[in-house]
């Protein structure tokens, strides 16, 4: 057995952690850019709560809130001038997974020049970033405990992640009270985005002893969480659960990575800019009956964690916890057309090759066609 483990993040997590911000922050600068969404960080009172907690500790900040669900790179580029020009020593992002990637985005262009897409397609590679601190508002991506910002290139539809260990956020607080301002469509959604990343860890070919152990223990933990906080917002410990069991899954993509559902959904929402989570929804059922072939003892652990009894229930499994989540959906109603197959076929290729790879049984261009054209 040999395998390689590595993710140097601080993770502080815990109900009421959220206090521990400014003295977090003063650690790493003086100057903070924090990055934030366009309202709900405002509306809940955790920016002010925030801003007040910095100054406190005598860290002066200035807030740049024009983030978009699917974050932009022409947005990161502006978030990352807006930093330069205000001398900001650190970056914190407060919000769901798009905030968090584009924070960690800006912390990199703000000490890096040129095209930020020849550094995701590794065509140039920096290890210099801002330093970054990440407070996560969503339990979805586990962005607050990976090397990933995923972005969108506003020119072309390419949506691919900017891997880069100087982007680990230097610390992440992750406090599960914060969750629950999100209304019940988005908690659907990022959760089934946290579930899809622990049971994709486990089922890629490069995963290990390690992002085993973390994402099945993420799948149990959502299996167990996610219908009860859907049903009951009072559920602490649920909340608890749901919110630690994000975190495992973006540790776990960190090394593991992701397969062909993630893969395949990403040129979905670069090009319609669509809910990740309900792209996920529509994808995954087919990706996963495709895929059973390839590794039928995993998918019967996941459907056992999900409450069924071997492979051949996976799906099924994932489809009723789908109708639970008020997600049962088709990409053709998240506005994708059959006219659309062919070029997320191809940008499919050229985006996510590592995912297709990655997955169990790894998909043909004709697979994905008509896979794309199954999940309509």
């Amino acid at each position: 057995m040999k395998f390689e483990y590595y993710l140097p993040v601080n993770l502080r997590f815990g109900s009421g952690r959220i206090k521990e911000l400014g003295e977090q922050a003063a650690k790493y600068g003086h100057k903070a850019l924090i990055v934030t969404g366009k309202s709900s960080t405002k509306k809940s009172g955790l920016l002010d709560k925030a801003i007040a907690l910095l100054k406190k500790e005598n860290i002066s900040s200035v807030v740049f809130d024009k983030v978009e669900p699917n974050p932009l790179t022409t947005t990161a580029y502006g978030g990352a001038e807006l930093a330069k020009n205000e001398g900001c020593d650190e970056i914190i992002g407060i919000g769901g997974g798009s905030i968090m990637d584009a924070a960690k985005a800006i912390s990199f262009l703000s000490v890096n020049d040129g095209d930020i897409s020849d550094y995701i397609f590794n065509k140039k590679s920096s290890d210099k970033a801002l330093p970054i601190l990440l407070v996560p508002t969503t339990c979805g991506t586990g962005s607050e405990g990976n090397s990933f910002a995923v972005l969108t290139n506003a020119e072309n539809g390419d949506k691919k992640s900017l891997r880069c260990q100087a982007i680990v956020a230097k610390v992440s607080i992750i406090d599960p009270d914060l969750m629950k301002t999100m209304p019940k469509s988005v908690l659907a959604s990022v959760g089934f985005d946290a579930l899809c990343h622990n049971m994709e860890a486990y089922l890629s070919k490069i995963g290990q002893p390690l992002t085993d152990l973390i994402s099945l223990e993420g799948v149990r933990l959502i299996a167990e969480s996610l219908p009860k906080i859907y049903q009951d917002y009072n559920d602490a410990e649920a909340w608890e659960k749901m919110t630690f069991a994000s975190t495992l899954g973006g540790m776990a993509i960190n090394t593991a990575g992701i397969v062909a559902t993630h893969g395949m959904e990403h040129p979905a929402s670069g090009l319609k800019n669509i809910v990740h989570g309900k792209g996920l929804a529509a994808l995954t059922p087919p990706v996963f009956e495709e895929s059973i072939k390839g590794a039928p003892k995993k998918f019967a652990a996941i459907s056992r964690l999900l409450g069924g009894q071997n492979e051949n229930d996976c799906v099924k499994q994932i489809r009723k916890l789908l109708k639970m989540l008020d997600l049962d959906i088709t990409l053709s109603q998240l506005g994708i057309s059959e006219s659309n197959v062919d070029w997320m076929t191809e940008n499919c290729l050229k985006v996510s090759a590592a995912g297709i790879s990655n997955n169990p049984i790894v998909f043909t261009r004709n697979d994905l066609k008509r896979i794309y054209k199954e999940a309509l």
